[in-house]
């Protein structure tokens, strides 16, 4: 299972919502939907902004975890 964890890395920069939408010319809700893990999936230009944006990688910002079978 992937686990998002934008939310926990915007919090550990103090930043909010509206100043990574900022930061990063994305819309509010776009950066919302994904800080509360409502999307289903998350574009590569999107998830490269956030990364400059918050000076981190992909696996910063995502979590893999297997599943126990």
């Amino acid at each position: 299972m992937i686990y998002n964890r934008v939310s926990t890395v915007i919090g550990e920069r103090r930043m909010n919502i509206a100043e990574v939408a900022r930061l990063t010319g994305l819309k509010y809700n776009t950066i919302y939907s994904i800080y509360y893990d409502k999307t289903k999936g998350i574009e590569f230009e999107t998830l490269d902004k956030l990364c400059f944006a918050l000076d981190c990688t992909p696996n910063d910002l995502f979590r893999y975890v297997p599943d126990e079978n």
